[in-house]
């Protein structure tokens, strides 16, 4: 239910508008507008200190998030697509990034490379769309960032720690950094 506002707190206007059957008030399309224009603003600052990262390390494409970064610029970016680079038996076995495209960079066991790669991304993902590619640790999703840049998508950033991060001290991934580690969204294949 949306409450409606006496007419002083519509910035000057004497009623309040309609909007998609439901009476809004100035003053919640303007907190509307101020929670985008915050929500655009952090989604500025992610990119261009991804963007930074990607300059300082010399990396071929656009730049380079934390796993959490990733996240909220996933959230934040309209259309823009998380793209899962791993092979089905980790996908199947480890786990899955909901509502991420799934498209394998080396096929299991193996580890024979996916010629049809760039081919199945042109099916999935526009050319023009914020593309942010993960693996287990960051590595298969470096080159296919760069790959994918070098075949003309334009906004292409590598996910760093992948979704399992950095072996442990006893050599376990899973624990030291990555997608899951941060506490973000995954379900058990």
């Amino acid at each position: 239910m949306v409450r409606i506002l006496p007419s002083t707190h519509y910035f000057g206007a004497a009623r309040p508008r309609r909007f998609l059957g439901q009476t809004r008030s100035f003053a919640y399309t303007g907190a509307l507008i101020l929670v985008a224009s915050a929500a655009m603003g952090k989604l500025s600052d992610l990119l261009a200190l991804a963007q930074q990262r990607a300059r300082e390390l010399g990396l071929p494409y656009a730049g380079a998030l934390t796993p959490a970064e990733a996240h909220e610029v996933a959230r934040l970016a309209p259309g823009a697509k998380l793209v899962d680079v791993r092979t089905r038996a980790e996908l199947d076995f480890v786990g899955r990034i909901p509502g991420a495209i799934e498209i394998e960079w080396q096929f299991y066991p193996g580890y024979a490379p996916n010629t049809h790669f760039l081919a199945e991304l042109k099916r999935q993902a526009d050319p023009e769309s914020l593309l942010l590619f993960i693996c287990r640790s960051g590595h298969r999703s470096h080159r296919a960032a760069a790959a994918a840049t070098e075949a003309g998508f334009a906004e292409c950033y590598n996910v760093l720690e992948g979704f399992e991060g950095d072996r442990d001290a006893k050599g376990q991934r899973g624990k030291v950094g990555g997608w899951r580690a941060a506490g973000l969204p995954w379900q058990q294949g």
